[in-house]
């Protein structure tokens, strides 16, 4: 789409031109190619069927932080997607994580990633780590009339702080309201589960390695009792996913180190119940 030439628009943000300009294309908006074109769930007798990402979550360590999430989308009692994607990088120092209606939560990351690129260019710096988290606090506001027909799209952005020298974890409401955690987070149905394994081994200063064990045995006893989180498939060879996000940028886990991890926690809880 041709955006019109505007002499003296100065907007440095992307999201707030768009609201301006073509509000059909933002979050929680009807009109033609927007979230909101979809049957009104009052004509169907209630909230949309549509997949659901689940389980996602972040630890803080000695260099950073570790995001971590599972990779099932549930779309009732059915898996409708076993290898969908929930942890995004943003920019070189952020990192997002999704749990809610898939379609909404995904669009939400791109939105995001084209709007701290468009505010840098224009500003020619990027925000700050509290800036890019209140950012993403107004998005998630936008979506609230999406929330009405069942679209919940529930984040949990990571960012490393340069001028603070630290990893930070923000979690946020329905309504856009964000709160920092101080030490970990779990979001999504498995987000208690997972939250309890944390609280129980999490201690501060963790090594990474000890941080994406951490993460990875909070998934894996998530998915024990959540059916819509999703556990290691040593059939298929799908396993969760996790970056680290440092003062070096963000860091991909790779997967036969993920795998290994896995292998070593499989390996005790058999031992365990043998």
């Amino acid at each position: 789409m041709k955006l019109p030439y505007l002499p003296n628009h100065d907007e440095s943000s992307f999201f707030d031109f768009l609201s301006q300009h073509y509000p059909g294309l933002t979050l929680g908006r009807t009109g033609a190619g927007s979230l909101g074109n979809m049957q009104d769930s009052s004509r169907t007798g209630g909230p949309l069927s549509v997949p659901h990402a689940t389980t996602v979550l972040a630890i803080k360590y000695q260099l950073g932080v570790v995001i971590a999430g599972d990779r099932r989308a549930t779309e009732g009692f059915q898996i409708a997607d076993r290898r969908i994607e929930k942890v995004f990088k943003i920019d070189d120092y952020s990192a997002m994580a999704i749990a809610g209606a898939a379609g909404p939560c995904i669009e939400m990351a791109k939105l995001f990633q084209t709007e701290l690129e468009h505010y840098e260019k224009l500003e020619g710096m990027p925000l700050s780590c509290e800036g890019k988290a209140n950012k993403l606090g107004q998005m998630v506001k936008a979506n609230l009339p999406m929330v009405f027909q069942g679209l919940v799209v529930m984040p949990l952005y990571v960012g490393y702080d340069l001028k603070r020298g630290e990893g930070r974890i923000f979690k946020y409401d329905i309504t856009g309201g964000r709160y920092e955690e101080s030490d970990y987070h779990a979001i999504g149905s498995g987000g208690k589960d997972a939250r309890n394994t944390m609280r129980e081994h999490f201690q501060r200063q963790l090594p990474e390695a000890e941080a994406l064990k951490l993460a990875l045995m909070s998934l894996y006893n998530a998915a024990d009792d959540d059916v819509g989180t999703g556990g290691p498939d040593l059939v298929r060879g799908i396993y969760p996913t996790a970056k680290y996000v440092t003062a070096q940028g963000i860091t991909d886990v790779p997967d036969d180190r993920i795998r290994a991890v896995f292998d070593g926690l499989i390996a005790t809880r058999r031992s365990k119940e043998s």
